[in-house]
């Protein structure tokens, strides 16, 4: 059986955190920036977690599942 390959653009997306978790960066971010809040922009900014439902699709796409 041959080896999957790792997703190219989902290596570019997420990191494997120290306990396990998939960290990714918030969408929304990249441009037209100017109707949007400076509060939304500021939480935008900070990364989050993939959800459980998601990190076994994530996982497979990186080739560790």
């Amino acid at each position: 059986m041959p080896k999957i390959k790792t997703n190219s653009g989902a290596k570019k997306r997420f990191t494997l955190t120290g306990s396990g978790q998939i960290k990714r960066k918030h969408a929304f971010k990249s441009h037209i920036l100017t109707k949007k809040t400076k509060k939304q922009k500021r939480n935008l900014t900070h990364s989050g977690l993939v959800a459980k439902v998601d990190k076994g699709n994530v996982l497979t796409l990186l080739a560790l599942k």
